[in-house]
């Protein structure tokens, strides 16, 4: 989470192009910066230790939970 911008990039570019290389390779990334995850599949968001909402960022967009609710404050903040 302390990550600039700089480097936060590096990362992002790296790992959009190891999913080019190889689609079929499975990536677990684990985000506080929801921007970092928009791309991926499948989100799952975790509360207390347990998976409370799962799908794309769209669908879980469209479901206005708490994804929603963490990436609203993450932009009000940014």
């Amino acid at each position: 989470s302390a990550m600039d911008p700089y480097n936060e990039q590096i990362i992002q570019e790296t790992l959009d192009q190891a999913q080019i290389e190889d689609p079929n390779r499975t990536l677990i990334i684990i985000a506080h910066r929801l921007s970092t995850i928009r791309s991926c599949d499948l989100i799952h968001v975790l509360e207390m230790g347990r998976i409370v909402e799962s799908g794309t960022h769209t669908e879980l967009i469209q479901k206005r939970g708490i994804y929603y609710k963490m990436l609203n404050a993450q932009t009000n903040v940014q």
